[in-house]
């Protein structure tokens, strides 16, 4: 099992640290930097600073989001970035929410499973160099009655493959991203139950593809805190408003694909009261009422030991690369958490 990082989001006074974060993994030998976008830092600018700036370690958009580019732009980033990255770019792309895709980018949040297909279609055919036509539901190119014709990509990537990965959590996205990517880009993973809610998906996504699981990189993103076992509980507690936002507040009502999962691993009635406490504005009370196990079952927490056996889990589950949010007020918290990430991997055994 390989180590990654999460930088998440840029932009909000840290972006230094976020680099030396990134520098210290880079070192370390970590696998893989991913960075995040919604409605503010684009992934693609951030991703182009690290690369420029570290030697080994693959950078990863973790995501493009879809409704923000034409597919078309994204084969021409994606072939850009690993061109200048000398082969160390992973493309990871994601539908986002309804509320982002329509509020923000003004793309309408419907058919996300056909859309998700078409525009991988679609940037691999363009990846690949070949001259681009597709016939599709959502896109046609050349736009039919007009004077475009089928061009071809200028730029040719370090490499003649580009891994891509897809961000999915409900099982029909889980399928289908077994079936039409490299690799899965999993949130709020809990070992214990990732076989029912994840992995059973995507082997079967991969079976439709007349594959199997060997060789696809299964990518769960867990924020790690660093201290005394004694103190989990207090630690656990940080991420608190964290999972709020993510239980309680993304998307809507109908539409909140972190509650589901959180249903899926039995917190039910946690769930339903944590999104009804959020929405009506009661944040703090949403905080509260997410129980302990489901923050520690989601997030590696505590000391090194403790964590190594947490890394046992996840390897035993199927996860190949985990991916790790280093938490800590300071940077040297952060860079600290960053170690005992890697130290943690080798008492595990894994390294």
């Amino acid at each position: 099992m390989q180590l990654g990082i999460n930088l998440g989001y840029w932009g909000a006074g840290m972006d230094a640290d976020n680099l030396a974060v990134a520098k210290e993994a880079d070192r370390l030998g970590y696998s893989v930097c991913w960075a995040a976008e919604a409605y503010g830092s684009d992934a693609a600018t951030v991703l182009t600073w690290v690369a420029a700036q570290t030697e080994r370690i693959d950078v990863g958009s973790a995501i493009f989001q879809i409704p923000a580019r034409q597919p078309a732009m994204t084969a021409m980033t994606a072939a850009t970035l690993d061109s200048l990255s000398g082969g160390r770019f992973r493309l990871g792309l994601g539908v986002s929410g309804p509320q982002v895709s329509e509020g923000w980018y003004g793309v309408k949040f419907d058919k996300p499973l056909a859309r998700t297909r078409e525009y991988v279609e679609i940037v691999r055919k363009a990846m690949s160099r070949e001259r681009l036509s597709y016939e599709g539901q959502h896109w046609t190119l050349p736009l039919p009655g007009g004077p475009g014709k089928p061009l071809k990509l200028t730029v040719h990537p370090e490499r003649e493959y580009i891994p891509l990965y897809i961000a999915a959590i409900g099982p029909k996205n889980l399928e289908q991203t077994g079936e039409i990517a490299d690799g899965a880009l999993l949130i709020f993973p809990s070992a214990e139950h990732l076989e029912e809610t994840a992995i059973q998906y995507l082997r079967a996504g991969r079976e439709k593809a007349g594959k199997t699981l060997e060789g696809f990189d299964i990518v769960p993103t867990l924020p790690l805190a660093l201290g005394e076992d004694k103190d989990v509980t207090t630690l656990a507690d940080t991420f608190r408003p964290y999972t709020a936002l993510y239980v309680g507040g993304m998307g809507s009502r109908k539409q909140n694909f972190y509650n589901q999962l959180a249903r899926r691993m039995g917190f039910e009635a946690a769930a339903t009261e944590i999104q009804d406490k959020y929405l009506a504005g009661d944040k703090e009370g949403a905080a509260a009422a997410i129980p302990h196990d489901l923050i520690d079952k989601t997030t590696l927490l505590g000391s090194v030991d403790r964590i190594a056996d947490r890394m046992k889990e996840y390897a035993a589950a199927g996860v190949t690369t985990l991916t790790l949010a280093p938490a800590g007020f300071t940077l040297d918290e952060r860079l600290a958490a960053l170690r005992a990430g890697t130290e943690a991997l080798e008492r595990a055994g894994l390294a």
